[in-house]
């Protein structure tokens, strides 16, 4: 069977330094905001051309906190894309806002800015842009859009750790860049994890002390937080493959320069790269009107492939209450109706990526 995603195959190749990192841990016994998560934050932030990093839980709480951080509440309306996972809505609601969702570009499935100029209202206070799949979103366009209106960007790196614009990090050029260590992203933990990115001082502490129950001091609570810390032992896992993002950013895209060539003169829609940016590829989606026989196909022949995402945000039960949701958003449904993901990780082979592409091929024969 050839996996999605091969974390067993990523972890032995690393086993001896996580391995050794881990007992270090264990031998130090200490589990909470220790030395690991310190040097991690230091590292990611000379990483990604940063002036603050800032570890907490989960992608989804990176996300929470910065909205929370930057006073974001009940009343106020955030921008972002219905095509993208349920997380980037959550933490809109949690802090009591409004989501509003603009349609996507049909080609990098990313937010339209265009859509985004004509959604903003006298309530509008941010966007938040996601960088599907690994490739960039149009932040230029997006920057010049939030500058004329007095808005922040909230850039969703959950899937882009890696991906630059001009040498530029994704989550290094605006107000807050919130990323996910979920086991498969491409730099992920042995579980869940996130990061917040800031160069603002005064957003950096607000941040600190959001994740640990609105402290500073120990005992002395400011404001009400939240229990939002990366633990030490996947601080210690993600130092060691942090060394490794680039060449593992870089099989991928070799992974999908194979299916590009792989799939050319199949009626699918490869996936786009629009020179915005670097694509890491962290998901390989393609368009097809024949998805039912693909992925029958691709079942009977043990290929894994998965469909991300089957609903858009603005059809979900759990956003049935929004004010002003929209009816329809065209380019979002037809994109839903026709996805398909297929493997792409590190360690894929050519031989396995050539036995994909006959399959896809022989299904559309």
């Amino acid at each position: 069977m050839i996996p999605m995603v091969d974390l067993q195959r990523q972890y032995q190749s690393l086993r001896p330094e996580i391995d050794a990192a881990l007992q270090e841990v264990l031998a130090g016994a200490r589990y909470i905001l220790g030395p690991n998560v310190q040097a991690l934050e230091d590292e990611l932030a000379r990483y990604l051309g940063v002036e603050h990093a800032i570890t907490c839980a989960s992608g989804t709480d990176a996300l929470h906190l910065a909205l929370a951080a930057a006073g974001i509440g009940p009343g106020d309306e955030v921008i972002t894309t219905p095509f993208t996972f349920i997380a980037t809505a959550e933490a809109i609601r949690y802090v009591g806002a409004d989501p509003v969702f603009v349609d996507i570009d049909p080609d990098t499935f990313n937010i339209d800015p265009e859509r985004v100029e004509a959604a903003i209202t006298e309530r509008t206070k941010a966007i938040i842009p996601v960088h599907l799949f690994g490739q960039p979103a149009d932040l230029p366009r997006l920057q010049a859009i939030a500058e004329r209106h007095k808005l922040l960007i909230v850039e969703d790196c959950a899937q882009s750790f890696g991906a630059a614009i001009d040498g530029a990090q994704t989550g290094s050029a605006n107000a807050f860049g919130c990323f996910s260590f979920f086991p498969s992203k491409n730099l992920g933990a042995f579980g869940d994890g996130g990061l917040v990115t800031t160069s603002c001082p005064t957003s950096a502490e607000a941040l600190k002390r959001l994740r640990n129950h609105g402290s500073s001091e120990r005992y002395y609570h400011d404001e009400v937080g939240y229990n939002s810390r990366l633990d030490e032992m996947q601080a210690a896992i993600l130092r060691v493959k942090l060394p490794h993002i680039d060449a593992y950013n870089a099989q991928r895209r070799r992974v999908a320069a194979s299916y590009r060539k792989g799939l050319e003169g199949l009626p699918v829609q490869t996936p786009h790269e629009d020179g915005i940016g670097t694509h890491v590829y962290h998901q390989y989606t393609l368009l097809t009107d024949h998805r039912d026989a693909i992925m029958q196909a691709l079942k009977e022949a043990e290929i894994a492939h998965a469909i991300y995402y089957p609903v858009p945000l603005h059809q979900q039960k759990a956003f049935a209450d929004l004010p002003n949701l929209p009816a329809s958003l065209p380019v979002t449904e037809s994109v839903t109706a026709r996805c398909l993901s297929l493997p792409v990780f590190p360690e894929l082979e050519d031989g396995q990526i050539e036995m994909i592409c006959d399959t896809i091929r022989r299904a559309l024969a």
